[in-house]
């Protein structure tokens, strides 16, 4: 199959759409799936589309054709491969649902992703990833030795081609260094639903104030902890009558579901950045 995906985030004017279809016509292309969002606040333009062509063509030669309608309106344009799997590097903890379903719904086929490896700072899961036959790096971290460790995984980024990593409840704060080196790409889950209960333990804040909804949020990394552009969310309903670990355990199915999707939203190639919010195609 020659399916490609063009993502497209640009100032909201006519005739950009006339211009796209056009475009695909002059090469034959059928598009396959279509959505469009215009933010009238931003004032900006979002289109998705997933298109085939009768004949395989380079995406680097397809992303220098459209260089001209791309510059006409401003556009931050990509071309990708729709064959080609996003290659993912999983960082954990002690916590291994999130991990645990992530290797799953990969095995399975349900998520278009190459894990091509897993870091942790403890050695907990190293029997897990094998099971899958992912390579496990134990790096464990302490205050003194942080910036070497995190030199490590970056290393890792660069050795691997990682196109995405991902915080599957790496319970470790990352440098401002570290989260300026994987901008855009990297994702991790905040088990609450932000903007409430950011920090640690926000099970315990949960039962504190006696909620009957607690979450799971998936956003981007940024230096800001926990205030990164939400990608996705969900909610479960609970009781006064549930202590904190039932909330952590209820919570934990939840995690590993907005994680999930996440995931299979960012290397789908459906999410756009708005400003501090994102634009998340379905």
């Amino acid at each position: 199959m020659n399916d490609y995906i063009l993502t497209i985030s640009c100032p909201d004017t006519t005739g950009i759409v006339h211009s796209v279809t056009g475009w695909l016509l002059e090469r034959q292309g059928n598009i396959v799936e279509a959505e469009q969002f215009g933010d009238a606040e931003t004032q900006r333009f979002f289109l998705r589309i997933h298109f085939s062509l009768p004949q395989a063509s380079q995406v680097q030669q397809l992303q220098q054709a459209f260089a001209p309608i791309a510059s006409q309106y401003q556009m931050d344009a990509h071309i990708y491969d729709a064959q080609q799997k996003a290659r993912v590097l999983l960082l954990v903890s002690r916590q291994g649902h999130c991990l645990n379903d992530l290797l799953f719904r990969t095995h399975a086929g349900q998520l278009p992703i190459e894990i091509v490896g897993v870091v942790s700072n403890h050695t907990d899961h190293a029997s897990l990833a094998a099971s899958y036959q992912v390579p496990f790096h134990h790096l464990p971290v302490t205050p003194e030795t942080k910036a070497a460790q995190e030199k490590q995984i970056l290393q890792l980024v660069d050795e691997l081609q990682v196109d995405l990593v991902v915080l599957a409840r790496y319970m470790q704060i990352l440098s401002p260094e570290m989260c300026r080196a994987l901008s855009g790409r990297a994702i991790n889950i905040h088990h609450s639903f932000l903007p409430s209960f950011k920090g640690a333990r926000p099970y315990h804040q949960a039962h504190a104030r006696g909620v009957k909804i607690i979450g799971a949020t998936a956003h981007y990394v940024t230096e800001d902890l926990d205030e990164g552009p939400i990608i996705e969310q969900d909610i479960e309903r609970v009781s006064h009558d549930m202590s904190p670990n039932e909330l952590t355990q209820v919570g934990s199915d939840v995690e590993s579901l907005v994680l999930a999707r996440a995931v299979k939203a960012h290397v789908e190639h459906r999410i756009f950045l708005n400003g501090q919010r994102t634009v998340v195609f379905k």
